[in-house]
């Protein structure tokens, strides 16, 4: 070996043991990035503040009772959340409008939706609501314009309308014109650099709960399978994360702000067992309850209902794979006392409340009591469904009705004298009555009224019971089997028991005459008449004429027409 080998050996022995380290050598994994998404469901056009009541063992008789959302409210929260995180992701589950408070109602919801774009709303799965006025008028809200069945309503807040300003999302809502999904069925959003897939869905029975025209051209698939056959695709694309969006859900009796509650029951439990496990999170809505639950290892979120509070979640994701390590879960109260006002957004709801309140604020009559609640009594009926029942049945007299039936669903509140003034006004009767679904009346015979009548147990957990009007009663048992709850014998109107093969006229709404909330007898009904007074105009005009009879009607209590005996 020469002098002037020797360094180059050396030299050669030092790669050599440089690239052997290398060799060994472990990048250490990417830290996690933090994806924080606020999430709101069931806001139903309330534009103001509204009465929110929990349980709270810390306050008078153990419920905190306040006013809560309000989209003033709600925009303060996010501005304070997106001082944090200013690319946090706002979303929606649904139900966002529809249903709602003549506030937002008479102006075809254009007010909520320009305050969802301003507040920057990024998605939403589709609800039930959003599909009251059919397929046609929902297309005008998500894409805009002013062509619609509703033309004393839309383009009237302002001159134009540009569209929700976000997509809707639904993998199993069907267009039966085209036999495709008739909106996406997911949307990526790329934020901090990782892609976090949003699938959304609407509950499979959605039909139970729109009117037969609001379904036209439309059906759905199931829920979890619909999600299931999109996760090799997204997993194609390279997502981060996949969350899915549901307008389903349930109920616990836990509290809304309860980390990992684990008494959750409903339709969404067996919508979350039979996802693929790639989903990471589950956001629902549609029972209008909060929850922080889990199924399984999977995370379940609610955010109540009418922007009472928000679901604010943060997904630790990992860089360059589909892992999501951690999630933080919290439902956020939306306090007005504890969140300043977004300005903007105060302004809007100002505006829309003066422009509103000259048909808003008109007297129409007193009652025999307030508040009237639709509070469910323990046999099942409610105060005000007696009220809602006897002003349909006065309506359909002229007809020959003899009985009226309301369902739960189309009450949408309480009635409640304000302070110092003696008669409701039109605006808290519509709120009540939001839905403008015309009276019909048929015929059904007695032995179809008590098979009717035992369609109210669906489940043991699902107990839907019908508001009936006065002379009408019955008696049930909570021992007998689901189909056969209601007493034989029991049925009565003005006393007598329903005769078997004899036609009885009843008058309702034109949604559970078409059999909505699965009360498909009513489909059978003969003779139908088509009143021509909407169920509003009716409990409107019935409350006026009672009282310039001198008559206020109304009860705190109900009228004792259904008896629960075990």
């Amino acid at each position: 070996m020469t002098r002037h080998s020797l360094p180059r050996l050396l030299s050669a022995v030092a790669l050599a043991i440089v690239a052997l380290s290398g060799c060994t050598h472990v990048q250490p994994p990417a830290p996690p990035v933090a994806v924080n998404i606020v999430a709101i469901n069931d806001l139903h056009g309330y534009l103001q503040a509204n009465p929110y009541s929990f349980h709270d063992s810390t306050a008078a008789g153990g419920v905190h009772v306040l006013k809560a959302g309000g989209i003033a409210t709600l925009g303060g929260m996010l501005t304070q959340l997106r001082k944090d995180d200013p690319q946090l992701l706002f979303i929606g589950a649904g139900d966002l409008v529809g249903g709602s408070p003549p506030l937002s109602a008479m102006w075809a919801d254009e007010p909520t939706f320009e305050a969802l774009r301003y507040m920057g709303m990024k998605l939403s799965a589709i609800g039930n609501h959003e599909l009251d006025n059919g397929k046609a008028e929902f297309l005008r809200q998500l894409n805009g314009g002013c062509e619609s069945i509703r033309p004393t309503k839309a383009c009237q807040f302002r001159a134009s309308y540009p569209g929700s300003g976000f997509p809707y999302l639904a993998a199993n809502l069907i267009d039966t014109d085209t036999g495709k999904t008739l909106l996406p069925p997911y949307r990526i959003e790329e934020v901090k650099g990782q892609k976090i897939a949003f699938v959304g869905a609407v509950l499979r029975d959605v039909a139970s709960v729109v009117s037969a025209k609001g379904m036209q051209g439309l059906r759905t698939e199931d829920e979890a399978e619909s999600i299931n056959r999109l996760i090799p695709e997204l997993n194609r694309q390279g997502v981060n994360a996949i969350v899915a969006v549901v307008h389903q859900g349930g109920s616990t009796p836990e509290p809304y702000d309860k980390q990992d509650c684990s008494q959750l029951r409903g339709d969404i439990v067996d919508v979350a067992k039979r996802l693929d496990p790639a989903v990471d999170v589950l956001i629902s809505g549609h029972s209008h309850q909060g929850y922080l639950c889990k199924v399984g290892p999977l995370l379940v979120t609610q955010g109540n209902s009418y922007g009472h509070l928000i679901t604010h979640l943060t997904l630790d994701v990992t860089p360059g794979q589909h892992r999501v390590t951690r999630i933080q879960a919290a439902n956020l109260l939306a306090d007005p006392a504890q969140y300043p006002a977004d300005p903007q957004l105060l302004a809007l709801q100002r505006e829309v409340e003066t422009r509103s309140n000259n048909v808003l604020l008109k007297p129409v009559g007193a009652i025999a009591a307030s508040p009237i609640t639709r509070r469910t009594e323990a046999a099942g009926e409610t105060p005000l469904g007696d009220l809602i029942a006897d002003a349909q049945l006065a309506t359909g007299t002229a007809q020959g009705a003899q009985i009226a039936f309301m369902n739960n669903g189309g009450i949408r509140g309480d009635l409640a004298l304000e302070p110092g003034l003696k008669r409701l006004n039109y605006g808290q009767l519509a709120t009540v009555q939001p839905f403008n679904n015309t009276l019909i009346a048929f015929d059904l015979k007695g032995r179809q009224l008590e098979q009717l009548l035992n369609q109210q147990w669906k489940t043991e957990d699902d107990f839907d019971v019908l508001q009936v009007s006065k002379g009408f009663s019955y008696r049930w048992d909570s021992t007998r089997p689901l189909d056969s709850r209601v007493i034989p014998g029991s049925v009565r109107l003005n006393g007598k028991p329903l005769q078997p093969e004899r036609n009885y006229r009843l008058v309702m709404n034109g949604f559970l005459a078409d059999g909505g909330d699965r009360f498909s007898l009513f489909k059978q009904g003969l003779n139908r008449s088509d009143l021509g007074v909407t169920d509003l105009d009716s409990l409107i005009n019935y409350l006026r004429r009672m009282d310039q009879q001198g008559k206020p009607v109304g009860s705190a209590q109900s009228a004792g027409r259904i008896v629960k005996v075990k």
